[in-house]
């Protein structure tokens, strides 16, 4: 948008005898109804932390070195 546009209004209250408050009632019960886009989407989570995909620890002697060692 340039500086000489000039910016339509997002609510245009078209009754002549409204007053300040309602004006204000009607732009809070919008405001709370909130944006029609729905439900964030839930994001997907990474294979890597996938506990299936992960081979158990066992604890114990060497475990540290058999931790690296392909099975």
């Amino acid at each position: 948008m340039t500086d000489n546009e000039e910016q339509k209004p997002l609510l245009k209250v078209i009754d002549q005898n409204a007053t300040p408050e309602d004006v204000a009632a009607i732009v809070a019960v919008f405001s709370a109804l909130g944006s029609a886009g729905g439900a964030p989407k839930k994001k997907q989570r990474s294979l890597w932390a996938t506990p299936q995909l992960r081979t158990p620890l066992h604890p114990g002697s060497n475990a540290w070195r058999a931790s690296g060692l392909p099975h």
